[in-house]
Order: C-alpha cells, then structure tokens, then sequence
C-alpha cells in the first residue's frame, strides 16, 4: 500500500526533480557500451557511457551550461557524437566525445547555425560525417528541403549528396559499410518514402515506395546490404527487408491485428527488436529475419523495450512505468520479473524515492462523441481531490504511456487527480486511429475526445463539473488554448497552455521551414490551400469565448512554436479586455526542461489550478 505521508512530503518537488530522466540511449556498433543523455542530473541534459556487461557504473563524459544529447556513436566504438544547441533554439552544433576522455568534446561543426541539423554519423574512413541540414550550401540559406551532406572533417568542404524536392522529418542513416546512406522524401505530404544514394552522390534512387500517401520508416541491417522496413499497408503496417544487391522485398510480418509501432535490428548483430502496443503497453518480439522465427517477450508490469544482446543468452534494454522511471538495464528475454534486471545507469543510487511513493497509472477508458472508444492513463490524488487536471501529450503524432513523469506526480502531490488522455491521432492504437486525425485536421474531433473524457470522469465520480482545468506543451498546450475557448464554463475552470500554437497561420510561417510540411500533412494543405480551414481551427478568433482563468507559459527561445503564437494572442487578449496570467523563460526553446525553471512551473501551475477550482 502507498504511504500517502510519502506521497506529501514536504520536499516532494525537489525530490521528484532530482530523478534523472532519460533520453536518446544507443548502443554502440560493437554492443559492448551504452550511450545516453540525462536530464536533471544537473543544470542541464549531459551525456554518460557505461559498459554493458554492468562491470563499472557510469560515467560522465559532458558537463555544461546546455543540453547535450546523444546521436551516434563512432564505427570505432570509441566516442560518443553529440548535439548541443544554444537554450533551446534547436540549431545545433555536433561534437565529439571520446569515451576515455571525459570533458574533452571536440566541435565538428559550426555553432549557432543558420539551418537545422538532423542526425550525425561519422563515416568509418573517420573524416566525413553524413547528416541532414535544410541548407542550400551553395548559397548558404535555410531552405525548407532537408538535403543529405557529406561533409569532410579535415577540409571543411560541406557537399550535398542528395537533395531531396520534398523532404521527410527523419534524419539520414550512413550504412554500417560506409558505402551507401538511407534517407526519406515524400511525394505528398502524408506519405514517405525511402531513397538511396551513394557516399560519392552516385545512384540516387526511390527504394522503398508504397504510395504517395503511405509513409515507410527503414534502418540497416548489420551487413550494410540489406534494409529493415516498416510500410504502411491497407490500414496496418507491413515489416520486411529489402535488398539492395536484387532489389528484392520479402515481408516477414504482415497482420491486420497486430499494431506493429516500430523495429530495428541492433548494430552489433542478433534478432531483430519489433515493438508493439497491446493494451495500451509497450510489448516486444525478436525476430530472427533469416528464418523469420519470432520469440516474444514475457508479459511484465511495465514497459520493457530490448536494445541489443549483450552476451551470455542476456539483452540490455530499456525498462520503465510509472513508478520505475526510465532505466537501462540487462535482463533475460526468458525472465519477465523487473526483479531480475540489473540497472546498468546506478539510477536508484541518484534518488531516494521508492516505488510505493509513486502513483500508479491506472488504464482509464471511454467513448468519444461519434462512439469511438478512448483511452487515458489516471493518475489518482491519495486523499479527496480538490481538483483534476487534463494533461493532454504533444505532437499529436505521439502518445501517454504508463511512464514515470515527474509532472504527474507532483500535481497528484497536491491533491489534483490527472488524466493524460490518448487522443485520436495518438500513435500506439493502430495505424487507422492515427491516421483519423486527418479526417478534420487539427480542433477536430480529437478535441472532442478530450472532453468526453472529462464528461465520463465527472460521471464516474472522479472530477466535478467546474473544477477542470487543461494543460499541455506544443499541442498540448494548442488543445489547452482550444478547451479554453471552446469548452463550456460549467466544465472547464482554468487551462494553461505550453508552447502552444494560438493563429496557425503565424504559426506555419513562423515555425521552422523544414516543419511546414507536418502541418500540411495535418491540416489537409497549406494556408494558401485551405486558408479558412487553417483559421476556423485556431484559437485566437475564438478568445472572446474564453470565460474560464488562464496561465499562459511560453519559451521565448523556441524555433517550432514561436513566440509570435503568444504576441498575436496578447494583442487579442488585451485588445479585448480578458485577464490572464504570464510566465515566460528565457532559457527555454521548445517546451520547459531545465530542472530550475522547473521548480517555478509546476508549483505555479498547481496555484493557479488550485485558486481556479475555489474561485
């Protein structure tokens, strides 16, 4: 039974800003080492390794002022390549990091530039890195088009081996065998497809193409001839690999029933890692792709994702709920007790908090206003609540899971119940859930999801009508903005919006230009196509509705949803009169991150909620 004094204690927000969180784990090529970025064990995100085989704890490779993420490792398995960006503007600069020379990086490209860098891979001849860059090296200005360089560490020379027309959002892969690089165009904006072009520029060519509106994600196979697929096909997605030396396809799963989320095989060899959602949870398979036997998982409490083998008949993987926060583990696929996984990070080390502390998400289900069933995870105060607040996740290309969340935790801390809802458009329930989003485009009938949600809460005796309240950051904080100005008083008290987006229009022509094809794809076209589409969904021509209180949170660093969303919508609140609240952070880009400004926002966002729902 939970300690509900636990729950409460008086330092209860440093210590849940104290947990680690994690983000960007890789194996290296060679599996015998684990990279990853920690957030919040220190001022800013900082890149550890640590051996797989748990023989030493880990270690601290960087230590600064700014996020420094992970990205890949070198063919060596010697060092570390990472990104680091200026408070979160999202215009990042690679650098090297030698595993046995902590604190040493060495810059790789030039800082603060004028483009956006997607992934990073250094060839295995040591002197060219390949990445993607929505840069015109010619002329040196920031395109839309992402195109895929080859650029020489020794030289400088940046060249464009492929330049894709119309670009897809996932970076560029360098193939094990430096030989050829794996990339992504769409043909319309709500499909991809895969392409392949030599290191020399050499070949280019469409491989991998299920239809315009289809997308297809793809990664290498160890033997840098053969590619790992997954392709939406008639409502679900396909798994197969394609050869490059016949251009040969052969499909390994291809079920209707089974909500295939994504899959890869690990670099240093073994089956392949498939991952799927069941039941609102995390389940894995290996796959053998040579005989294309299947081994699945234990069922477990949690989340449990393999990364690659790691010896002795044992993986290493990732392993988290929310009450286990994210860890890296070894573990025994034929052995599904959480008890028996060994951490590799030393995370429990780093906190004092015990899982009965923690709240458990309970798996919470309703139906939608046109009948379509919806899920959320409940997160429940320990005593009577005052209140409950709607966490609603971003993206919307994105889902809640079962997952630790320092957020959550902290609210239900003082006394909110929370509800993170699983909208449709949410990945995780199958491709046609997703993709029903698109059936109105963004303020659609997934708003309507959210409440209903609300609606069946306040039913089942678990909120009550006028002490509500919305947040979110990105679109979670565009489906506060909307909730606020569309849902009626007597539901909703309060909403306070994250980086949200307030005039899609501004916020087309604002974000970055290699991000305007996303909310094409979302919206149905562009604003010169669907210009009354784009402003009938956007909550600023609505603030006149907005009756209940309303804290507005925005990173004025933040190149995705820019702060031109929050000057349009003050000139609109203060030109009509309608009171709100403010907090801004300097440091921030997209999204609040740093554990100090942390410590403001989520104490000012349960005030604010708490004052909203006794007013």
């Amino acid at each position: 039974m939970r300690d509900e004094s636990s729950v409460n204690r008086p330092d209860r927000l440093q210590v849940l800003l104290s947990v680690p969180a994690l983000a960007a784990p890789e194996v290296s090529p060679d599996g015998r080492w684990l990279a990853w970025s920690w957030f919040r064990a220190g001022p800013a995100a900082d890149v550890f390794v640590a051996p797989a085989d748990g023989s030493a704890g880990p270690v601290r490779l960087t230590e600064g002022p700014e996020d420094a993420l992970v990205v890949s490792w070198t063919p060596d398995s010697g060092a570390v390549i990472f990104e680091q960006d200026t408070a979160g503007d999202e215009r990042a600069q690679l650098f090297r990091v030698d595993r046995e020379r902590p604190g040493e990086a060495a810059p790789l490209t030039e800082p603060r530039p004028n483009f956006f860098l997607r992934g990073g891979e250094l060839h295995p001849n040591g002197r060219w890195m390949v990445y993607g860059a929505n840069l015109d090296a010619g002329s040196g200005r920031e395109i839309e088009e992402t195109w895929v360089y080859r650029h020489d560490l020794a030289s400088g020379e940046r060249r464009a081996i492929a330049r894709p027309e119309r670009s897809g959002m996932s970076e560029p892969r360098l193939s094990p065998t430096g030989e050829h690089v794996l990339y992504f165009q769409s043909d319309h904006p709500a499909g991809q497809q895969a392409w392949l072009v030599g290191i020399d520029g050499a070949g280019d060519r469409k491989v991998l193409d299920f239809g315009r509106r289809a997308k297809v994600s793809a990664s290498w196979l160890p033997d840098g001839r053969r590619v790992l697929f997954l392709a939406e096909t008639g409502g679900h997605r396909r798994l197969g690999v394609y050869d490059l030396r016949d251009g040969t396809l052969r499909t390994l799963i291809d079920d209707p029933q089974r909500n295939l989320e994504h899959a890869f095989a690990p670099a240093a060899g073994g089956p392949a890692v498939v991952v799927e959602v069941r039941g609102a949870g995390v389940r894995c398979s290996l796959l053998d792709v040579e005989s294309g036997t299947e081994t699945s998982l234990p069922d477990l409490s949690g989340n449990l994702i393999p990364l690659s083998p790691a010896g002795g008949g044992e993986w290493v993987g990732r392993y988290y709920s929310s009450r286990q926060p994210e860890d890296l583990v070894r573990f025994s696929p034929a052995d599904g007790r959480p008890e028996s996984f060994r951490s590799l990070t030393g995370l429990r080390d780093r906190t004092p908090l015990e899982p009965e502390e923690l709240v458990p998400a309970e798996d919470y289900r309703w139906t939608s206003a046109d009948g379509l069933r919806v899920q959320g995870w409940l997160y429940r105060a320990p005593g009577p609540a005052s209140g409950t607040v709607v966490l609603v996740h971003g993206g919307p290309t994105s889902h809640s899971e079962d997952r630790f969340n320092a957020q959550v935790q902290y609210l239900v801390s003082r006394g909110l119940n929370v509800l993170t809802p699983n909208y449709r458009g949410s990945t995780g329930f199958g491709l046609p859930f997703q993709e029903s989003i698109k059936e109105d485009g963004w303020g659609g009938r997934e708003q309507e999801d959210i409440r209903t949600g609300i609606e069946a809460m306040i039913r089942d005796g678990l909120a009550e009508p006028g002490k509500v309240g919305v947040t979110g950051t990105s679109y979670g904080g565009y489906s506060a903005w909307w909730a606020i100005t569309h849902y009626p008083p007597r539901l909703l008290a309060a909403a306070a919006p994250v980086c949200g987006m307030t005039d899609l229009v501004v916020d087309y022509y604002a974000t970055r230009p290699d991000l305007r094809p996303y909310s094409e794809e979302m919206m149905g076209g562009s604003p010169e196509e669907v210009p009354e589409h784009y402003r009938a969904r956007s909550p600023l021509w609505y603030v006149e509705d907005i009756r209940g209180s309303l804290l507005i949170v925005q990173g004025l660093r933040d190149p995705n949803v820019t702060p031109d969303n929050l000057r349009v919508v003050r000139e609109a609140l203060d030109g009509r009169g309608i009171g709100y609240e403010l907090l801004t952070f300097e440091d921030e880009g997209h999204g609040i991150a740093r554990p100090e400004n942390l410590s403001v926002l989520y104490p000012r966002l349960a005030d604010f909620f708490e004052r909203a729902f006794s007013g």
